[in-house]
């Protein structure tokens, strides 16, 4: 591995250099001994305290003092030539979705508030095995429902552009996080573009992986497993390559984990001279977007043209809205099968949102023809998806239809004049990757005149994650919109 030198420009505290680093630089220069864990907790201790209070998106923090002590460790294990993986002595905050042993678990419900978990979930686990120093965990929706990140436990999560605004969701605490140099790289799952959307709103990368990538659980549900997964978020798309190489690999207690990550494995550099790429847009006309988005996503076209690609506008030979009400059924009997048991007492039913209840009573109304109808209707788009992918290497849509939004604000309740019918229909564009079960990431693709940031989808075929993330690399050299344009907050206090 080639030395990393730590750049020491005249202006800057060391704390600023450090934070400043991607995540595999950081890792070398841990592993070369040119910077101690002590001081890289040190310097993000000192990032957190200074900007999380803005954004709240790291919640439920260890005390310094433990962490330092765990950084101490990790410093003796280097110099007794003992290094863990790639993440040694990093600092890592672990989505409030996901079981860390040892730190609560809330899923932002006050059913759960102070919930310590026993065990880590299967991708925490491996991020332990790799070297990392949990600090606490990144703020979420109540049980990850809606893409905005408010809860009664934790509160609200502010976007790093404006904190004011929304973060997106239910990653938001970890796409904030990584925007304003709290963490390093983080980890996140997507079943409605959780991933996606809040990589989208704060100018970072986040991939959805492709169906069995990256094991989910330990949990009895196999439905679940259909539908949600864990996956990286990262400043770099090298940085997402990184973390998704250790969260992936399959595992006994999820069967439909891939049997091998080994095609993860290659160079993040390629020609895509001639590659097609087919530009779904608004699913003519289907998604009502806010004004200025889809012109926005549509002006980056020309980058991927720039790379040589060949692009072009298509659309799926499938009835959009048989497909959202496909996905309606999907995501109510999911719903309704964990929430049941809350639902039925009373008491712990008034401590549910308004809308985990409508979607627990909106499943329990299924009938068993509902669900199969839904999952043949499932079946069918794969194969519609499958019929583009026969023409085109890639497809591109944008990675939200709002751009981020009143923090105070549940939900948009319209789009350009058009009504929202539910909660989360304003994130339609993100179901079709989710219900196709393929690898999508948002990239990065600039900013609206206001200053707020916005992505674009890069979806692949399924399992063809490394392609996708290769695409990103290349799109991610040209443009450089995470380099080039931090958060004002960190602009304003140098």
């Amino acid at each position: 591995m080639t030395r990393f030198e730590v750049p020491r420009p005249a202006a800057g505290s060391l704390q600023e250099e450090i934070v400043a680093l991607d995540a595999l630089p950081l890792s070398e220069a841990i592993r070369s001994r040119q910077l101690s864990c002590r001081e890289v907790m040190q310097a993000y201790l000192e990032q957190i305290d200074r900007f999380n209070p803005q954004v709240n998106a790291v919640v439920a923090m260890r005390p310094a003092e433990a962490l330092l002590s765990d950084a101490d460790k990790r410093d003796r294990q280097l110099a007794n030539g003992q290094w863990l993986g790639w993440m040694h002595g990093m600092p890592q905050a672990v989505k409030d979705l996901a079981a860390c042993a040892g730190l609560p678990t809330s899923m932002g419900s006050p059913l759960f508030a102070g919930q310590v978990a026993q065990h880590d979930a299967i991708a925490v686990s491996r991020v332990r095995a790799a070297g990392a120093i949990f600090i606490g965990k990144t703020n979420v929706p109540e049980f990850g429902l809606g893409s905005q990140s408010y809860n009664s436990v934790f509160g609200t999560t502010g976007n790093a552009y404006d904190p004011s605004l929304c973060a997106g969701g239910s990653s938001g605490g970890a796409a904030a996080a990584l925007a304003l140099r709290l963490l390093p790289v983080a980890d996140g799952s997507d079943m409605m573009g959780s991933l996606r959307n809040p990589a989208a709103f704060n100018n970072v990368y986040g991939l959805r992986p492709s169906l069995g990538r990256v094991p989910f659980g330990p949990t009895p549900e196999l439905f679940a497993q259909q539908l949600a997964t864990e996956g990286p978020m990262g400043r770099s798309v090298a940085d997402v390559a990184a973390l998704l190489r250790t969260q992936a690999g399959p595992h006994r207690a999820t069967p439909l984990a891939l049997a091998s990550a080994a095609d993860l494995i290659g160079p993040l550099q390629r020609d895509f001279d001639g590659a097609r790429i087919g530009w779904l847009g608004d699913l003519g006309g289907h998604l009502p977007m806010e004004h200025g988005l889809l012109a926005l996503c549509e002006s980056a076209l020309a980058d991927f043209r720039d790379l040589g690609c060949q692009v072009e506008d298509c659309l799926p030979a499938f009835d959009m809205e048989r497909l959202w009400r496909c996905w309606l059924v999907h995501r109510q009997w999911l719903v309704a099968g964990s929430l049941a048991g809350a639902h039925t007492d009373p008491a712990r039913r008034a401590q549910l949102k308004p809308e985990a209840i409508w979607e627990v009573e909106s499943g329990l109304g299924l009938s068993a023809a509902d669900v199969y109808q839904a999952s043949v209707d499932r079946s069918d788009w794969h194969r519609a998806l499958e019929k583009l992918f026969e023409r085109y290497d890639f497809l591109l849509l944008p990675s939200a239809q709002v751009f981020p939004f009143d923090a105070t604000l549940h939900w948009p309740k319209a789009i350009a004049g058009h009504e929202m019918d539910t909660y989360h229909r304003w994130m339609e564009v993100v179901i079709g990757a989710t219900l196709a079960g393929i690898p999508a990431m948002s990239v990065p693709v600039g900013f609206n005149p206001a200053g707020l940031p916005m992505g674009l989808q890069i979806l692949g075929p399924a399992q063809a994650d490394l392609a996708v993330l290769q695409l990103a690399h290349a799109h991610e050299q040209l443009t450089q919109w995470v380099r080039n344009c931090p958060p004002p907050l960190l602009q304003e206090a140098r």
